[in-house]
């Protein structure tokens, strides 16, 4: 039996709520703290290129890449929206190898620029490859339905039925539509709907009230999942972080 971490986390491009400050030393302690063993990640700053004040190092960026220093060994970067100042997406940092990584653009319109990061990971005790996808859906409800179902799309063509598989991120979707579509096409459970009976509440951070972050599962059992919204973590970005303890059984 493997036990295995993970959390998602859309860290707002390294600055807290409002825009306030630029927090991206204290998010990456905060990860460390987690001791997650696979991170999720949504709008993560590939590339900056404007003027950036004294208290911005010039090694924070790529700033998947200053986050996983020292903590993850293995990470991969999908960029998503590209602007003339630099470019931002999703990343997925690792404790286990990388086999391979794909990242598909999901669109559905050119005002939003969306994709989802697909990464295959080794993981020890297991024969079976992990299937890791990081998503962040858009605004409106008609792309985003769009974007759902290129999602299930992508895992009924590249993912082994028996495969152990975790799709995680920001869905902004406060209705609701995800979990049943996900269930019924891909046989996905969310996790804090397994260990709680409802979606975890994410959004505002500090007091939140959306159910926007989710964290979907097939081929492993839930063994426990905590929201990270309070101090210290409502003073680094809009969202709550979320987490999950995570076995995958063994045959």
């Amino acid at each position: 039996m493997s036990t295995l971490k993970i959390a998602t986390y859309n860290i707002h491009k390294g600055y807290s709520q409002f825009n306030r400050r630029f927090v991206l030393h204290a998010l990456r302690e905060r990860l460390r703290a987690l001791d997650a063993d696979i991170v999720f990640l949504q709008e993560v700053k590939g590339a900056d290129r404007r003027a950036r004040p004294r208290h911005h190092i010039e090694n924070a960026h790529p700033q998947h890449e200053f986050l996983a220093h020292e903590g993850w060994l293995h990470h991969a970067y999908g960029k998503n929206s590209v602007y003339e100042s630099g470019h931002h997406g999703n990343a997925i940092l690792s404790r286990y190898p990388i086999l391979k990584w794909d990242n598909q653009d999901i669109s559905a319109h050119r005002f939003e620029s969306r994709g989802v990061l697909h990464c295959e990971m080794e993981i020890p005790g297991s024969e079976k490859v992990l299937h890791a996808l990081c998503v962040h859906l858009g605004l409106f409800a008609r792309g985003r339905n769009r974007q759902m179902e290129a999602l299930v799309d992508r895992v009924q063509r590249v993912v082994p039925a028996d495969a152990p598989l975790i799709i995680a991120g920001d869905f902004n979707d406060w209705r609701n539509h995800g979990c049943r579509l996900l269930a019924q096409e891909l046989h996905l459970r969310e996790v804090f709907m397994s260990s709680t009976g409802k979606l975890a509440r994410t959004y505002p951070c500090g007091f939140p009230l959306l159910r926007m972050d989710r964290i979907y599962v097939r081929g492993l059992d839930v063994q426990q999942t905590e929201v990270h919204a309070h101090y210290p973590w409502n003073k680094i970005s809009d969202h709550a972080a979320l987490s999950a303890t995570l076995v995958l059984p063994q045959p």
